[in-house]
C-alpha cells in the first residue's frame, strides 16, 4: 500500500498542509495566512494561539497518513506557562529588532567573541537569545512564571510540540539558530545562557530532526525542523557544495558543508542542516532580510498593481542607468550584519518612473543575494548550477538578473513548494522510505553578460550599500 505523508509548514506569513505519497503525488490541502503585528517601529509579532489554531486546522485537513512533519520559522520565539500552556508573550518574529540596544551593549563589552566561538553566530537581534531575554525583562507575567518555576522559553516549534504532543522539545537545527547552543557539543551552553540572561532550565530538550518525536493529532510526528533546512532537503541537497536559494519573506541561501566551518569575517553562519539516524550534517547559511517582503511593501506603496508587471521590463537594467535600490527595510544581514543600514533608492531623477523603481528593487534583491553567494563560495566552493525556489522565483526578470550577476546558471521549477515537500521527505526518511519529487517543468537561466560587466554592477551596488550604511550614522 502506498505510504502517505503529511507536512505542516508553519512559515512567517502562512501555515500550509501538504499531502504526499510514494507515487509522486503532491497536493496542498490547506493554506491559512496569519496577522503580522507591528506594535512599534522595528517590532514584528505573531499571535501564538492563532498560529497554533492554524496548525490544528491544517492537521484536520489531512486524511489518514502514516506520519507528519512540522517546519518552523527558525529564530521566532516566545514564552509560555509550563502548567497551563498559556502564552506569556507574543511570538517575537525573526525580523524583529527591538533588542538592538542590548545587542550593541554586548558587542561593546566584547561578547561577540564568545557567541562566534560557541554558537558560530554574530551578535544580532535576528537570533532568539536576546528576544528571550527581552521577554523575561519586559513581560511581568513571564518574570512571575520564572519565580514560580513555571516558565518555558523556546522557539515556536517547542511551543507547538509542547501543546500538541506534550513534549517540551526542539531539534538540533532549530536550537543552532538561537545563539544559545554550543555547535561543538549540540547542547545548551551555560556561558551563552548567562551572557544573554536566559535561564537554561527554562529551555526545551534538544532532539534529532527526524525520528519518533511523539504523536500529533493521533499521527506519528517523525520530523521537526527549520523551514530553510526543510527547503534544503527538498532541493535534494545532500553532499558538500550542494546549495539552494529560497526567495520567501527574505532570501536565504544554504549550502551543505563537509564539516562544521568556523565563523569568519565574511558574516556567514555555520549551522546544523539536520540530524538523522545519529548523523549530523552541517551547513553554512547566509540571508537577506527583505525579498518578497520588499516587493509586498512596494505594492502597498502603489508602485505596481499586479505582480505580473514585475515579470519583465523594457528598459535596460536600472543599475546600468545608475539607479539602485538597497532592500534594507529590516537592516542588512549577511555579510554586513548591520541593522542600522537604511533602505533607499539611489540615483533617482525627474524622469524616474514607477517601473524603474520596481526594476531597481528586484535588482537590489538579486545583488544582495549575490553578496551572500559570493561570500559562501569563497569559503565553501558550491555547485555551478543553483537551485532556486520561492514565490519570487516566478519572476523571469529577477532570475535572469541573478544569473547574470552571479555568472552561474539558475535553475527553477514549476513545482516550488520545496519547504513543505522537504519536510514531508524528512518525515518519510524517519520511516525508512523516500518520497519522489513530483515531475515538473524546469527553467534554466544562463548568464548573458561577461564577468567584467557583472563586476561593474556589483561595484555600483557596493557603493550604494556604503551610502545607506553611513546614512544613519550622520
Amino acid at each position: 500500500m502506498t505510504m502517505r505523508i503529511g507536512a505542516i509548514d508553519q512559515g512567517t506569513t502562512s501555515t500550509r498542509a501538504m499531502l504526499c505519497n510514494q507515487a509522486g503525488d503532491v497536493e496542498i490541502l490547506c493554506s491559512l495566512p496569519h496577522r503580522q503585528s507591528h506594535p512599534q517601529s522595528e517590532w514584528v509579532e505573531h499571535d501564538p494561539l492563532e498560529l497554533l489554531a492554524n496548525i490544528q486546522t491544517c492537521l484536520a485537513a489531512l486524511p489518514a497518513v502514516d506520519a507528519v512533519g512540522l517546519t518552523n520559522q527558525g529564530e521566532s520565539c516566545l514564552a509560555w506557562d509550563a502548567v497551563t500552556g498559556a502564552p506569556l508573550s507574543p511570538v517575537i518574529v525573526w525580523q524583529d529588532n527591538r533588542t538592538a540596544a542590548e545587542i550593541a551593549a554586548l558587542r561593546a563589552d566584547g561578547a561577540e567573541s564568545l557567541t562566534l566561538e560557541r554558537a558560530g553566530l554574530p551578535l544580532d537581534a535576528y537570533f532568539s537569545a536576546s528576544k528571550l531575554a527581552w521577554i523575561i525583562g519586559n513581560r511581568p507575567e513571564a518574570a512571575d512564571a520564572l519565580r514560580q518555576g513555571r516558565l518555558r522559553l523556546g522557539t515556536t516549534d517547542a511551543f507547538f510540540l509542547d501543546r500538541l504532543t506534550g513534549c517540551f522539545a526542539t531539534d538540533l537545527a532549530t536550537a543552532s539558530r538561537t545563539s544559545l547552543m554550543n555547535l561543538e557539543t549540540g547542547t545548551w551552553d551555560e556561558d551563552l545562557c548567562r551572557l544573554f540572561g536566559v535561564p537554561v532550565e527554562c529551555l526545551p530538550v534538544i532532539r534529532p530532526t527526524a525520528g519518533e518525536l511523539g504523536m500529533i493529532g493521533g499521527i506519528p510526528l517523525t520530523a521537526s525542523l527549520v523551514d530553510q533546512q526543510a527547503a534544503l532537503y527538498g532541493h535534494g541537497c545532500r553532499t558538500p557544495g550542494d546549495a539552494k536559494i529560497t526567495f520567501g519573506t527574505g532570501a536565504f541561501a544554504l549550502a551543505v558543508t563537509e564539516s562544521r566551518i568556523p565563523a569568519g569575517p565574511d558574516g556567514l553562519l555555520p549551522t546544523i542542516a539536520w540530524q538523522v539516524g545519529g548523523k549530523v550534517l552541517h551547513a553554512v547559511d547566509g540571508g537577506v532580510y527583505n525579498a518578497a517582503s520588499a516587493v509586498d511593501w512596494a505594492g502597498r506603496m502603489g508602485l505596481f498593481s499586479d505582480v505580473r508587471e514585475l515579470a519583465s521590463f523594457a528598459a535596460a537594467p536600472a543599475i546600468t542607468r545608475d539607479l539602485a535600490f538597497v532592500p534594507a527595510l529590516s537592516g542588512l544581514a549577511c555579510p554586513h550584519w548591520d541593522r542600522r543600514g537604511a533602505a533607499a533608492w539611489i540615483g533617482m531623477s525627474l524622469d524616474t518612473s514607477k517601473a524603474d523603481l520596481c526594476q531597481a528593487l528586484l535588482e537590489g534583491v538579486a545583488l544582495r543575494t549575490a553578496e551572500v553567494i559570493q561570500a559562501m563560495d569563497d569559503r565553501v566552493p558550491i555547485v555551478e548550477s543553483l537551485s532556486v525556489d520561492g514565490g519570487l522565483s516566478r519572476s523571469p526578470y529577477l532570475m535572469q538578473f541573478l544569473a547574470d550577476v552571479l555568472g552561474r546558471t539558475i535553475r527553477t521549477s514549476s513545482f516550488d513548494e520545496l519547504t513543505a515537500f522537504g519536510c514531508a521527505q524528512m518525515a518519510a526518511t524517519a520511516l525508512g522510505c523516500d518520497l519522489p519529487r513530483p515531475k515538473s517543468d524546469k527553467v534554466f537561466y544562463d548568464p548573458r553578460i561577461g564577468r567584467d560587466e557583472a563586476d561593474a554592477w556589483k561595484r555600483k551596488f557596493s557603493d550604494a550599500i556604503s551610502r545607506c550604511r553611513n546614512w544613519r550614522q550622520i
